[in-house]
């Protein structure tokens, strides 16, 4: 994949893919708060760290390298 083309879809990804991304991930917690009740501050922080670790893991080779010059 050429530099252009990843530089394309990586915008793509962050405009349209993270803000849903987002939106999922608190839906996720906010669900595991109805159904198991509230979890402390630390274990929140950790499930939101750990989303936001997972999301970038299959677009690792498409954001490598687009802040370089062509």
């Amino acid at each position: 994949m050429n530099l252009k083309t990843r530089k394309r879809l990586s915008l793509l990804i962050l405009v349209i893919g993270l803000p849903l991304y987002i939106v999922a991930a608190v839906t996720l917690v906010n669900w595991m708060d109805a159904r198991f009740g509230r979890q402390s501050i630390l274990v929140e922080v950790a499930i939101y760290v750990g989303l936001g670790i997972l999301w970038i893991l299959p677009f690792k080779r498409v954001f490598s390298g687009i802040g370089r010059g062509e």
